[in-house]
């Protein structure tokens, strides 16, 4: 059976990512056609893709700038072509709330607090309830590191801001470095180390980032297992990230199930797996 797969890709007409979207497009097409799959860019802002037999949301970028939009999509998909990761499961890991409740199952994670972030009184109690000098502040949907800050006490604060969340910044981003597992239909794939620059907090290539090849230890796998445990079912790519926190033990920083870089020059065989397992996926639906 020949299928035709649609890639979400972000609004043609946002100039952020209009030289960015080819590159990664014609990786997933090689990656596709090594498979005799047909792979077809399709923006997310058209709705949702007619006549394929299947859609992708791994570059969907530009989602957390438009998230009422995003959530109609994925509210409104219904019985059209099957999406990978499936529309709920891309809506519970939309808002980064999903963190308390895998904390509630038991999951380590960094310490997170969602405050309404108002003043100045209400920062200093999230150094105080974490005991740290560096707090990190992003939105509770984002994406890239964006609107993300590194607080120090006594720094200038941003601006007010709706859905808000507070972790301690953890200094090893910097030496050992965040650590990415992935996983393809809940089978460990491959890993990375991302470390920040000298000065910066942020892990992505654009501020300094270096990533290399990991081969992660136990506590790595039995953390991404409890989060994948956790999690909703049906995740067919997700990318677990974690930190080492300062009492040594390995702390969930994310679970990426709608559009991570999923780092195939590192993968083996170039993400051979991810390919089969989306095959799988399709034909299972057909």
């Amino acid at each position: 059976m020949s299928l035709r797969l649609a890639i979400l890709t972000p609004d043609p007409a946002d100039p952020a990512f209009t030289t960015r979207v080819s590159p990664p497009v014609d990786a997933y097409r090689r990656l596709f056609d090594r498979l005799g799959v047909e792979l077809v860019a399709h923006p997310w802002v058209m709705g949702r893709p007619d006549g394929v037999d299947g859609a992708l949301a791994t570059l969907a970028w530009g989602y957390h700038f438009r998230a009422t939009e995003w959530e109609a999509l994925l509210r409104g998909w219904g019985d059209g072509p099957p999406l990978i990761n499936p529309p709920e499961v891309l809506l519970w890991n939309t808002r980064k709330t999903y963190l308390l409740t895998l904390a509630e199952r038991g999951v380590n994670i960094i310490p997170t607090l969602t405050p309404r972030l108002t003043d100045p009184t209400t920062i200093s109690a999230a150094f105080d309830a974490f005991g740290v000098d560096r707090i990190v502040i992003k939105p509770l949907i984002s994406a890239g590191s964006n609107e993300t800050h590194l607080i120090r006490r006594g720094d200038p604060l941003p601006p007010p801001a709706a859905d808000q969340m507070v972790q301690p910044f953890l200094p090893n981003v910097q030496s050992e470095g965040e650590l990415s597992l992935f996983y393809f239909d809940g089978v460990f794939s491959h890993a990375v180390a991302k470390t920040a620059a000298d000065g910066d907090f942020r892990v992505q290539p654009q501020f300094g980032g270096v990533f290399r090849t990991l081969s992660p230890d136990q506590a790595a796998l039995d953390l991404a297992a409890a989060a994948l445990d956790a999690s909703p079912p049906d995740l067919l790519y997700a990318r677990i990230d974690m930190l080492r926190g300062p009492d040594g033990r390995l702390a969930l920083m994310e679970v990426e199930a709608i559009e991570p870089d999923l780092y195939f020059d590192h993968a083996p065989a170039g993400g051979l797996a991810f390919g089969e397992a989306v095959i799988r996926r399709l034909s299972a639906a057909h």
